[in-house]
Parts: C-alpha cells; structure tokens; sequence
C-alpha cells in the first residue's frame, strides 16, 4: 500500500515565489518515489506540492473544508485527483493528521502553524505514533530556537523534528524512516 505523505504549507505563495517552486519539486519527487501527495487542496504550498505530484504521474489527495470556502478564502487547486472534503477546519486537520504516514512543513502562517504543533504534540503525547516530521528549510528554526531557548520545549521532544532543505534529502530520509518501521 501507498504511503501517504502530507505536505503542509502556506496559501499564499505565489508561482514566483521560491518557496513555491520548492513545493514543486518536493510534489514531484514524491510522485516519482511513489508515495501519495496529500495537501490541503487549496493555492500556494499546496497547489504547487499538487501540481508538481500530479505532473509526474502521482496521486494527489486535496483535504479541502467548506468553512474556508464559505467566506472566500479558498478553492480547491485544479491538480488534486481526490477530493476530501469536511465542513469544519477541526474535522480537515484530524483528517490530515492521523492520515498521512509522514509530513513535510514547508512555510506558512498560522494554519501551517496549527498543522505542524498538532502533529508534534500528539506524537510527543503519545497520541500519534512517531511519524517522519520533517521542517523544509530554515523558516521554522527561530520559532523552535525560542521555544527551546526559554525552555517552552523539551530539549528531548526535538527528535521528533527533522530538518531537510531539498526534495532529494526528504526521499532519502523517508526511504530510512519506512524501511526501519517495516524492520
């Protein structure tokens, strides 16, 4: 069975932007990997991770919410093959949470944010088993510097984070991480 892969990341990025093209890439090689990409469905981060996925022959679920819809703020991305949709954001978090068998959070704002620190905490809880949670890049690295700096954060939690900064890093450190949860 496919794992499914869920990258989290920023709406309003544009083609332009780099963190757009880096979605991209990610999107493809995980197509190319054979894993399912698994997005919110929207623009930015997400349409970009899609498009990249889509292109290359993958699969792409799109996690979409009619609440986001409702006041404008979002339509789903034109490269997601599944639809997924819930009527409330908790309902879409849950979905993207305890579906995806590995995450990948690119930058963002406070949806990204949720996403990241739901995961985080539920594995440090015990309430999710440990899954590959990786950071793209350094966006992320001040916010955790912080908290571990005033001590918010268990120096212990943080080997539940790992930092990658390109496509190939991350499907080299999923082919680790899932050939040592099979072993």
């Amino acid at each position: 069975m496919k794992k499914i892969i869920a990258v989290f990341g920023s709406a309003r990025i544009h083609p332009n932007d780099a963190v757009y093209q880096q979605s991209y890439d990610i999107g493809r090689a995980l197509a190319l990997a054979g894993y399912i990409t698994m997005t919110g469905g929207y623009a930015g981060v997400m349409e970009a991770a899609s498009k990249g996925a889509q292109e290359a022959g993958g699969d792409v679920q799109g996690i979409t919410v009619a609440s986001l819809e409702y006041i404008g703020e979002s339509r789903t991305n034109q490269w997601v093959t599944e639809e997924i949709r819930y009527e409330t954001l908790p309902e879409r978090v849950k979905h993207l949470v305890d579906t995806a068998d590995a995450y990948i959070t690119m930058p963002g704002g406070i949806g990204t944010a949720q996403e990241i620190i739901e995961v985080w905490q539920q594995m440090r809880l015990g309430d999710l088993p440990e899954k590959p949670l990786y950071i793209y890049g350094d966006f992320w690295q001040p916010m955790i510097q912080n908290m571990l700096k005033d001590k918010y954060v268990n120096e212990l939690d943080m080997h539940l984070l790992t930092q990658v900064n390109t496509p190939q890093e991350i499907i080299e450190a999923l082919a680790i991480a899932f050939d040592e949860e099979q072993a």
